[in-house]
């Protein structure tokens, strides 16, 4: 059974550019991982829950903000591991330096007994579309795409 991951991708214009939010994943594992190790703010959900809903929960978990204001349907995308992942796009502005994300607890060193706790999120960054293709996860890239489509049509 796939699974369902729901998440915004928030961006800020400057002029006819745009820059877009992403956030790095904590955790031992992607701790020295760069390219391609990016995403969009994003959370798992329950088929019986609003995807919406889910994606500005998990914005908010993995930020500490609470965005607001209109969203624009992104659609879907299916990850290299058969993840559907369904984002919107919001204007807005964060301050990367305000990061505060939620945790998870993982056994660390693997095999040790030792529980240690990690951020979901261990930084956020700005980034201009050309470098946040070469940032984010492979199969989010679309996502970028729609975006500068989207902001195109609307200038």
């Amino acid at each position: 059974m796939p699974k369902y991951s729901a998440g915004l991708l928030m961006y800020r214009r400057s002029g006819a550019d745009f820059a877009v939010l992403l956030v790095h994943p904590g955790g031992p594992f992607w701790v020295n991982k760069d390219l391609g190790a990016w995403s969009l703010p994003k959370g798992e959900y329950a088929p019986d829950e609003d995807a919406l809903a889910v994606a500005l929960r998990e914005f908010a978990e993995e930020t500490g903000a609470r965005p607001i204001g209109a969203v624009e349907t992104l659609g879907e995308v299916i990850q290299a591991g058969g993840k559907h992942v369904t984002a919107w796009a919001i204007e807005g502005d964060f301050d990367p330096a305000s990061l505060v994300s939620n945790t998870f607890e993982l056994e660390w060193p693997p095999r040790s007994g030792r529980m240690a706790r990690f951020p979901e999120v261990d930084r956020a960054a700005w980034f201009s579309p050309a470098e946040a293709h070469k940032k984010i996860l492979a199969g989010q890239r679309p996502f970028i795409d729609r975006l500068a489509r989207l902001l195109a049509v609307g200038s």
